[in-house]
């Protein structure tokens, strides 16, 4: 895995030259911006539960054939399992967006994935569908688009940090696009 600083390093002994120009205005942006990263990956992790069971559940919402006799979900333990699956799915996104790096994400997580979900029987349309509701509250959570009339009693201020989100919105959706990708 390779973090911002790693990557620049690399880069830079690649080309036998001092880290410098691009690369070191690139490292000053992402300190400048940690704050607002260590926000986002808070505000997913503290929301990751619901995330996970949102997302499952509207998957199996959408395919009721997951849930019956013979289905991917059916018994308890292939429930278990997606759960599973799909909170660490999560984590290593949120890994990669602490990282500001997608390499922990695809050596330990994707790869491979798609080849023992397709020699499980486990249907990667669904999984798909999954993943899409997990970008979907991720991204509500790191833009805190969430409000008190939307939360009722339960609403919840994160405290994130004010300002514009849209640069790491962005990565964020970019780490779930690639594990739709690894799994089409």
């Amino acid at each position: 895995m390779l973090d911002s600083f790693s990557r620049a390093v690399v880069t830079a002994d690649a080309k036998t030259a001092p880290i410098g120009g691009t690369d070191l205005n690139a490292l000053k942006g992402f300190i400048a911006e940690g704050n607002k990263r260590l926000d986002a990956v808070n505000a997913i992790a503290s929301n990751a539960s619901c995330a996970v069971s949102d997302a499952v559940a509207g998957m199996i919402c959408e395919n009721q054939g997951l849930i019956q006799a013979g289905g991917n979900c059916y018994p308890n333990r292939r429930m278990a399992a997606c759960l599973r699956d799909a909170e660490i799915i999560l984590r290593y996104v949120t890994y990669a967006l602490l990282a500001g790096d997608a390499s922990v994400l695809d050596d330990r997580c994707l790869n491979g994935m798609k080849e023992t979900y397709a020699a499980l029987g486990v249907p990667t349309t669904s999984t798909i569908r999954a993943v899409q509701i997990m970008k979907s509250a991720a991204l509500a959570h790191i833009n805190d688009t969430n409000t008190e009339a939307n939360g009722g009693k339960r609403f919840v201020q994160m405290g994130a940090s004010k300002g514009d989100c849209s640069a790491l919105t962005s990565e964020a959706a970019s780490y779930f696009d690639r594990v739709i990708s690894a799994l089409s």
